[in-house]
This record gives structure tokens, sequence and C-alpha cells, in this order.
């Protein structure tokens, strides 16, 4: 057995520049990883097959792990033969990125696993085969992702860029395509901030919060919450949602944050304390 850590990311900009003739949008991001991770063991076997210890993720093609495998297949040109158990952490639909980071962690493995040898520009170019965040999860470092998200930059200068952060879910998420869908016609909420945020260097904002927001004021109910809380530097919401996030000056700000969002918001919120980018 092969085990594999699969980590979260967390948009700190993602600016939509315009819709594509392929029918994705043009967007400018600025992503980093998370300590938040889910877990992918492999083993050999006659079929390839996926499990998951949670019964609301798909385990047949609606899985961008399985999407991963095949397409990691046809250049293979044979079969994988994994079977593969996903223990799952980082929540569904947030916009954290967990499909994609599992389905990158996916290809690497394999390529690991079977000996293939597959260089990073052969690995990025399936990635992108698979969707649009799978290429920034084969290298996580601190990046600008460009294009449809596929073209990735990393950012040495801001390499060792880190912060705490709180994370707070809602129990519903938030479809993706949906969300790009929307924001050419949606409009922006009275008295809720959209406005860039600047913390040590890094300008925060999120084009997808309009759309978002219009359908879930709940989640700039969250925002502007989050902004008044002691040691929040910045508050925003994480790609395409439900998850909202604040960067604190200290861990134990952020513990605090969460503790009191669990009481005076809601009680069933999944919560988590954490690191940006950590080191």
């Amino acid at each position: 057995m092969s085990t594999y850590s699969s980590p979260a990311k967390v948009n700190l900009s993602l600016r939509v520049k315009g819709k594509r003739a392929d029918g994705f949008h043009d967007v400018d991001m600025l992503m980093a990883k998370l300590d938040l991770t889910d877990e992918l063991d492999f083993h050999n076997s006659r079929t390839t097959t996926l499990l998951c210890d949670d019964p609301r993720i798909p385990t047949d093609e609606n899985n961008l792990v399985i999407r991963a495998i095949l397409e990691f297949e046809k250049h293979y040109g044979r079969k994988a033969k994994q079977r593969i158990s996903l223990t799952k952490r980082v929540p569904w639909a947030a916009g954290l990125g967990g499909g994609s980071s599992n389905a990158a962690t996916t290809l690497r493995a394999v390529n690991e696993i079977l000996g293939t040898q597959y260089s990073p520009e052969e690995l990025a170019e399936m990635a992108a085969a698979v969707g649009s965040d799978v290429p920034f999860f084969l290298n996580p470092v601190l990046s600008r992702c460009l294009g449809r998200g596929e073209q990735v930059r990393p950012l040495a200068a801001y390499a060792e860029w880190t912060s705490p952060i709180v994370l707070l879910k809602p129990q519903f998420g938030v479809s993706t395509p949906w969300a790009y869908g929307a924001f050419e016609t949606s409009r922006r909420l009275r008295e809720v901030m959209y406005d860039i945020q600047t913390v040590r260097g890094i300008r925060l904002s999120n084009d997808l919060e309009r759309p978002v927001f219009a359908k879930f004021p709940i989640l700039a109910m969250f925002k502007m919450w989050l902004l008044k809380q002691e040691g929040v530097l910045a508050a925003l919401m994480c790609g395409s949602g439900s998850c909202m996030f604040a960067l604190t000056e200290t861990p134990e700000q952020a513990r605090r944050i969460a503790d009191d969002a669990k009481q005076q918001l809601d009680p069933t919120l999944f919560t988590y304390c954490g690191i940006v980018n950590p080191q």
C-alpha cells in the first residue's frame, strides 16, 4: 500500500476576465495550499476501483480521481489497476479544491507506483485535461493561475508568505459551473464589502462573491461578521464557495473565531483552523 496526502487550497484572489469560446472563463487567480488534507491509499489490484469513507462522494466517473486514472491510461496505453481508498477531510462543494487535489495526487501517485516516469510537463498536460484547478496541485506552491486556471506560475517572491486561517463552511455547497454562469448578470448587495483587501503585499478579492452572495446572502453575512472579529486581517469567500475564510494575526485568534462562529452564527458549521502555504 502507498499513502498520499492531498491538500486543500485557498483562493487568495480570483478575478474573472471574461467568457472564452470553449465555454470556460478566463481567470486570474492567486492560489495557495492549506494544511487541511485528504488521504488516498493505493493498492495494486486486478481492476481500478475507488472507495470513499463519505457516502455523499461519487466513486464512479463523476469523481475526478477516476477521471484522472482514465486520462493517465490514455497515455500509458494500459490499465493502471489500482484500488484507491479515499479518506475525506476537505469538505465538498466548498471552493477548497478537494476533488482537483485528489485528481492531481492520483496522477502523481500512479506515475510513481507504476514507474512510468512521466515528466512534470506531461503530468501537467494530463491534469489540465481532467480539470482547470488540477495542474496547481501537482506542485502546490503559492502560484498565479491564468487561462481557465491551468496555466500555473509559481511566485518565488511569495514562497515564504504564510498566515493563520480560519475556515467556516455551512452545510450547503455551491456549484462552480452555476457561479461562473451567473457572474455576468449578477449585482452587488448593498452594505457588503467587496473591496480589495491587502495582507503583507497580497491583494485579496473574489469576483464570484457577487453572484454567490446574491443567491446565498447568509454567506455575505458571514463575511461581514468575520471582518468585525478581533485579529482578522482579511475575510473572503474561497473559490466559488460556500466556504468563507479569514486570515488572522495569530492561530489563537483563529481558534477563538471558530468557536464564536458556532455559538453566534450556526452550530452546524464546519470549521477549521490552520495555515495558508505551510512551510
